[in-house]
C-alpha cells in the first residue's frame, strides 16, 4: 500500500486461493526468463506461520515483484478502487490485484488508520505472509526514509515473525510517470528474521520507535540507500506547526 493511512474493512481477509497459485505459477517463471532478477536469502522466510515482510519501496511493481520473488503465497494492502471498477477494465484490475493477493481498503486518515492495522493483524492471525512498507510510501528520490512504527505494532502484537526486504532496481522497472514496465535488472534481498519481542509491549510508544528502527537498520544494511532520516511526507506547514513538530513529534503510524 503506498499510505498506511486507510480505512480496512472489517470483514476478516481470505488467503490466496486457487486463482493466485495460477498466476503466481504462470507469472514466476516468465519474470525470471524476461528479467532474471537476483534472489537472494529466500531460505530466510519462514514457510509457515505470520510473517511480516518488511520492504522499501522504490516502485508500484514492487507489490508485484514480492510476491513472486517470495518463497510462499504473500497478501499486502492495496487502494479499494482496483477492487470496485465497472466494466472490463474493473474485472481486469479487480481480477489481477485479486490474484497477486491484494486486500481492498478504504483511503482514509489520522485515526483511521489503526483500521488498516488491524486489517493487518488479520491477516497475520489466519497465518498469512504479510508485505509492508514501513516508509509508508515509495521513494521519489531513492532515498530510505524513517519508518512508521505501525509495522511495529503488529509485529509486538501478533508475534510474527519479521523478515527484511531490500528491492534495488524496482525504480528502473516504472519509473514515476511511465506506464509500460521497461526491462531492467532487479535483485531481491530476503535478511535475516527479526525477533523484536525484546524491545516489550505493542502498547509502549518507545517500544515501538525502537522496534521500528531496528527494522529500517536491517533494510538499510541490505539495500544501502542513502538515509533520508526524515519521514517521507510534506513538510508541516506553518511556523506554530513546524515548531509543534520539533517539540513534541508525534508518532507516525
Amino acid at each position: 500500500m503506498t499510505q498506511i493511512e486507510v480505512d480496512a474493512a472489517p470483514a476478516k481477509p481470505s488467503k490466496p486461493g486457487p486463482v493466485y497459485g495460477l498466476v503466481r505459477g504462470v507469472l514466476r517463471p516468465l519474470v525470471r526468463l524476461v528479467y532474471r532478477p537476483k534472489i537472494l536469502g529466500a531460505e530466510h522466510v519462514p514457510r509457515t506461520g505470520p510473517v511480516i515482510l518488511a520492504s522499501n519501496h522504490l516502485s508500484f511493481v514492487d507489490s508485484i515483484v514480492i510476491p513472486l520473488a517470495a518463497p510462499r503465497p504473500v497478501q499486502f494492502l492495496a487502494k479499494s478502487h482496483y477492487f470496485t471498477g465497472t466494466g472490463l477494465k474493473g474485472w481486469a484490475s479487480r481480477t489481477f490485484f485479486t490474484a497477486i493477493g491484494a486486500v481492498g481498503v478504504e483511503r482514509g486518515a489520522g485515526a483511521q488508520a489503526q483500521a488498516a492495522l488491524d486489517q493487518g493483524r488479520r491477516i497475520l492471525e489466519s497465518g498469512s505472509a504479510f508485505a509492508l512498507y514501513p516508509e509508508g510510501t515509495r521513494s521519489l528520490d531513492g532515498r530510505l526514509y524513517r519508518g512508521r512504527t505501525g509495522i511495529a505494532w503488529l509485529a509486538l502484537e501478533t508475534g510474527a515473525t519479521v523478515v527484511p526486504v531490500g528491492l534495488i532496481g524496482t525504480q528502473e522497472i516504472q519509473p514515476v510517470g511511465s506506464t509500460m514496465p521497461r526491462v531492467a535488472p532487479v535483485t531481491v534481498k530476503f535478511g535475516e528474521p527479526l525477533d523484536l519481542s525484546r524491545h516489550g509491549a505493542a502498547t509502549s510508544g518507545r517500544a515501538r520507535r525502537a522496534a521500528t528502527d531496528e527494522i529500517m537498520a536491517a533494510i538499510h544494511a541490505l539495500t544501502g540507500q542513502e538515509l533520508a532520516n526524515a519521514y517521507n511526507e510534506a513538510p508541516p506547514q506553518g511556523t506554530l506547526a513546524k515548531i509543534a513538530d520539533r517539540v513534541v513529534p508525534r508518532e507516525r503510524v
